[in-house]
């Protein structure tokens, strides 16, 4: 061994110095510090402040210059608008996320068997991609009472018509003295008692003559025959000339019959025989059994259109508020889970197709409990987002049923903003919507981290 090597062995090994240790470890933090500055400042001035100062805040009056300690918690459990706001938004955290979270699952798997998986997942996750503003000016022109305009309402009425068809007449009416008379339920029937042999014309007013039926006839000709014995006959017709000069109560030459019309012969307050008019607006009864009786037109004659479901008056405007929630965010549910999906070992599921497996079975007993991880996390995070919702529900809701569909969001700047002027009110309502949201967020961050170990 040489003299060279002999040195390089045993020459000692130096260590650095704890000064410089501590000095090189100091600098270290304070470039971090230096980084992390920016986006601390800007976590404290739109985070961290916010919050302290709405904490502080609620403790005081509406005008911020009276301390009241926690009277406006107080009042925010009597007031019966902010009852109703967490009652709704109760209904929304326990049936939105349920909702999403079973439609993301089942669209997952399904789309996994279509051909084109991609090009579904891209429509069905487009509405992402529309601001909430947007999604409620849209929902809120489909879910429009009139079916003119409101698409689901042209579709339900559509349906209801084609099976329940509707009334030809409902503005007709008959003219005051002229030997009708109206029931409470919208019928109109003869003032007098009448046989059977004779004729009775019946007139009626406010049909617009481009309203008639496309086969109507004159109805002179029909008006001027006689019954035969036992018969009751006449005419209902359109008291009403085209270009004026016609005479009230009498048939006109121009004036036309009222196709389609029901016309029921009643007696001792039972319906004894009933008929339809022709294209001439002319009925016959035959073989009545002599006796008085009275002539009807039922309500059914006069009944309104069918003008659909009413999506946002005060029974349906929550249900309505969260169908457009659940257009917006089942694609992002749906894409969630099928990432999930896509990583659960395929060997489970093969196995258990040969054992004789069938596909509910599988999806039941090896799918649902592979992706409980995954569902857990989706189903957590939508409750989070249902519990701030604002935007859907403050544009979908008319004014007059803005409270029927409130929720604490919307509540929090009705109260503060909207009209109330109570901001101390309003900032006790952050603070419980703040509180009610952090368990939610805790859990998340938890299985999140517990999930990257």
């Amino acid at each position: 061994m040489t003299a060279t090597a002999v040195t390089k062995q045993t020459r000692p090994t130096t260590t650095p110095a704890p000064d410089r240790v501590r000095r090189t470890r100091r600098r270290g933090r304070i470039i971090a510090l230096l980084f992390v500055f920016p986006a601390l400042l800007l976590l404290g001035a739109l985070v961290v402040y916010p919050v302290l100062f709405s904490v502080g805040r609620s403790f005081f009056d509406a005008s911020g210059t009276k301390f009241v300690g926690g009277e406006n918690y107080t009042e925010m459990f009597r007031d019966p608008a902010t009852l109703k706001a967490i009652r709704n938004t109760t209904i929304w955290v326990v049936v939105a996320p349920a909702l999403l979270t079973g439609l993301g699952l089942i669209l997952a798997v399904l789309v996994e068997k279509v051909r084109w998986a991609t090009a579904f997942k891209l429509l069905l996750f487009m509405p992402m991609a529309v601001s909430f503003l947007a999604a409620g000016i849209i929902f809120r022109l489909a879910y429009d009472e009139d079916p003119d305009k409101g698409v689901l309402n042209a579709a339900v009425v559509s349906v209801h018509d084609a099976f329940a068809g509707t009334s030809t007449y409902p503005t007709a009416r008959a003219r005051e003295g002229q030997g009708l008379t109206k029931d409470a339920d919208g019928a109109w029937r003869t003032a007098t008692a009448v046989q059977p042999g004779t004729t009775v014309n019946l007139g009626l007013v406010g049909v617009q003559p481009d309203d008639l039926p496309g086969g109507a006839e004159p109805a002179q000709q029909a008006a001027a025959r006689t019954a035969g014995p036992g018969e009751l006959t006449g005419t209902v017709y359109l008291d009403f000339t085209p270009g004026g000069g016609g005479r009230q109560g009498q048939v006109d030459a121009e004036e036309s019959g009222l196709p389609e019309m029901k016309v029921e012969a009643v007696r001792n307050g039972k319906t004894v025989a009933s008929t339809t008019t022709a294209a001439d607006g002319s009925y016959r009864f035959d073989d009545l059994d002599p006796g008085s009786y009275t002539l009807k037109l039922p309500a059914s004659n006069f009944a309104p259109p069918y003008e659909g479901i009413s999506w946002l008056g005060p029974t349906l405007v929550t249900p309505a508020i969260i169908g457009a929630y659940l257009w917006i965010w089942t694609g992002f549910a749906m894409v969630l889970i099928g990432a999930g999906l896509s990583t659960l070992p395929r060997d489970a599921l093969e196995a258990a197709r040969m054992d004789g497996a069938n596909e509910w079975q599988i999806f039941r007993r090896i799918t649902v409990p592979l992706l409980a991880p995954v569902l857990t996390v989706v189903f957590v995070t939508l409750v989070i987002n249902v519990m701030k919702v604002f935007d859907l529900v403050y544009i979908i809701a008319p004014g007059p049923v803005q409270e029927d569909a409130t929720v604490l969001a919307t509540q929090m700047w009705l109260v503060s903003f909207g009209g109330g002027n109570n901001q101390g009110l309003g900032s006790a309502l952050g603070v419980l919507l703040l509180l009610l949201v952090i368990p939610a967020m805790v859990f998340n961050v938890r299985r999140f981290r517990r999930s990257q170990r």
